[in-house]
């Protein structure tokens, strides 16, 4: 049977140019740290081992946006990032697809990305529960920075929203693959959001964050959206439910 002219037309069409955009990007990346690879492996140190120590960088992210420390959690969680292409890399280069490995990467992924936004939002909660404790010096701090006391409430809970949002992204996808339907479709993924923490965190701005948390809950519950759109077109809006 032929293909219809919709699908064949989509399948001549190729990679959309932000796919195209992210796989120049995911390319550069890894040249860059090629060197590094090769040094990590002559080490004898272990994809795994690179995966946890991603874990460790995500944590110690978390714990500086707890403390204030934006540009060092923007710091760490850049580090985070590059374990997450080292340890893939490794694996290839070691020539071991571990089933297990993979697991343990997309695991232990979502538990950095979840420490840093708890981190985040663990701030906006420390801030409300000074205000509580010592609230003149609290509002004096805030009205020196132009902000009002609801402002760290927003940002609590954009951070939250924003932590469903990526669980949502992860887990749409992983439901569909073990429906057997590939889907990589979406706007926003993990590299998106850490860029966009890690700008943010840099910037040491309230003002920042905010808009990012803003853009990465809506787009990240987007993403989930398309993915959702995308399953349903594979299965019941092609007749095959």
């Amino acid at each position: 049977m032929s293909a219809s002219p919709a699908a064949a037309s989509a399948k001549r069409a190729g990679p959309s140019a932000i796919a195209q955009i992210k796989d120049r990007l995911k390319h550069f990346a890894h040249g860059v740290l090629r060197p590094v690879v090769g040094a990590l492996a002559g080490a004898g140190i272990k994809a795994d081992h690179v995966t946890w120590f991603g874990l460790a960088l995500g944590v110690a992210a978390g714990v500086a946006f707890f403390d204030g420390r934006s540009r060092l959690a923007a710091l760490l969680l850049t580090l985070c990032g590059m374990c997450d292409i080292l340890d893939g890399q490794l694996a290839r280069r070691s020539g071991v697809n571990s089933r297990f490995g993979a697991f343990l990467d997309s695991t232990l992924d979502r538990l950095s990305e979840s420490a840093a936004l708890i981190g985040i939002a663990g701030f906006g909660v420390r801030n409300l529960w000074m205000l509580a404790l010592e609230p003149e010096r609290a509002v004096q701090e805030m009205q020196s920075a132009g902000l009002d006391p609801v402002a760290w409430v927003v940002l609590a809970l954009l951070a939250m929203v924003s932590l469903v949002g990526s669980f949502m992204v992860s887990y749409t996808r992983a439901r569909a693959e073990g429906l057997g339907i590939e889907c990589r479709v979406g706007w926003f993924e993990r590299p998106e959001r850490l860029v966009l923490l890690i700008l943010a965190g840099a910037l040491h701005v309230f003002w920042a964050m905010t808009g990012a948390l803003m853009v990465l809950a809506l787009f990240s519950i987007a993403t989930a959206v398309q993915r959702v759109m995308h399953v349903w077109k594979h299965t019941r809006g092609a007749g095959r439910d």
